[in-house]
């Protein structure tokens, strides 16, 4: 497969599971991480629903390291985003930039947990068998798992850096909720309001096309709903897409049809409807606008200019960054680099403002 080709993948991939990227976009300079499932007891949901176990799973690297008082000093949380999973991060441009021997977040010095959010990757979701009765979970619940997974099952009491796009408005919500628990946030491609415009109209125009597929049949289809979740892979297609690295990878109109094809193939290949719904619905009351001044952390908040679902015009992330104590914004230029809202997951195009942070947020 040409470069080409691989790069628009991978912009997909930033949206979507790994399992629509091809093994071939791994590469060896990623490190191998320690898997592990942690089970939360009798958890309870705001929507008012429990389940009596539920399952957190998670990668690790490196080691926890303690001051005289015990405090962990070198971990870093590390979340994925909307439909994805700790494996859509364990790719050469993130993990194999970042975790690499002289990395930023180098894994001999830093305590690196990845974990899968709720409904996510490996940990529980309603594809495991409750199907539309998976408890309607929400961003506060899969923060909540997070944080018990890194306190209790992980036993760190602090956090050096938490980060990343679903995992961006997770940073938000970490930041207000537990604003003593770290010392730097960098949320990647998100903006740090309710969710409307055409971010909620992309993901209610996917939600709506499941629910009002016959074959869905509220949830407990036997064969996924293919109509459905072929158009949600033409609306996460456009969302996830940059025009410039799309252009570059199909040039002519032979090479866009065969793009869409197999890009709607395998996407729909690594689909299951009620996850993807439910991962959608997640976001349906994220608001964290009201409690930025509560952010203690330092904050480098990154977005990028060819970013269909966070447009820079909107002027909203120039205005909010203004309510965040020790908060900075960055918009980075379209160039050759940047692969729109994907480009949360190429290390490579800011990791100088994550060395910024880093420095700037020493204890």
């Amino acid at each position: 497969m040409n470069r080409r080709k691989l790069g628009l993948i991978l912009t997909l991939a930033a949206l979507l599971p790994l399992s629509t990227v091809p093994s071939h976009a791994q590469a060896t300079n990623v490190p191998a991480g320690n898997e592990a499932n942690y089970v939360i007891h009798d958890f309870h949901f705001k929507s008012g629903e429990f389940l009596p176990e539920l399952r957190i799973h998670y990668v690790t690297f490196g080691k926890p390291e303690r001051d005289k008082d015990g405090r962990v000093t070198n971990a870093v949380l590390i979340l994925h985003g909307t439909s994805g999973s700790s494996r859509s991060l364990l790719n050469p441009i993130f993990a194999g930039v970042l975790f690499a021997p002289g990395g930023l977040l180098d894994i001999s010095h830093y305590y690196v947990i990845v974990p899968d959010s709720i409904g996510h990757g490996k940990s529980s979701k309603p594809s495991d068998g409750l199907h539309a009765k998976f408890p309607q979970y929400d961003y506060d619940d899969m923060v909540a798992a997070q944080h018990e997974l890194v306190e209790k099952g992980l036993g760190v009491n602090h956090l050096r850096l938490v980060m990343a796009s679903m995992g961006c408005m997770h940073s938000w919500v970490w930041g207000e909720t537990y604003p003593d628990f770290m010392d730097a946030l960098m949320p990647l491609a998100c903006q740090p309001v309710q969710i409307a415009g055409r971010n909620r109209m992309f993901r209610k125009m996917t939600m709506d096309a499941i629910r009002e597929d016959p074959d869905w049949k509220n949830g407990d289809y036997a064969a996924e709903p293919q109509e459905s979740l072929k158009f949600a892979a033409d609306i996460f297609i456009l969302a996830s897409s940059a025009p410039l690295q799309m252009q570059k990878s199909a040039p002519t109109r032979d090479d866009t049809d065969k793009l869409l094809a197999d890009s709607q193939k395998r996407l729909v290949a690594g689909f299951d409807a009620n996850d993807l719904l439910y991962a959608l619905n997640a976001s349906r009351n994220y608001d964290p606008s009201g409690q930025l001044g509560k952010i203690q952390a330092w904050v480098m908040f990154v977005n990028s200019a060819d970013d269909f679902i966070n447009p820079p015009e909107l002027g909203i992330a120039e205005r909010e960054i203004k309510r965040v104590r020790n908060g900075r914004f960055v918009l980075i230029p379209v160039s050759d680099q940047t692969h729109g809202h994907g480009t949360h997951t190429y290390a490579a195009v800011w990791q100088e403002y994550l060395k910024e942070l880093l420095d700037e947020s020493k204890p």
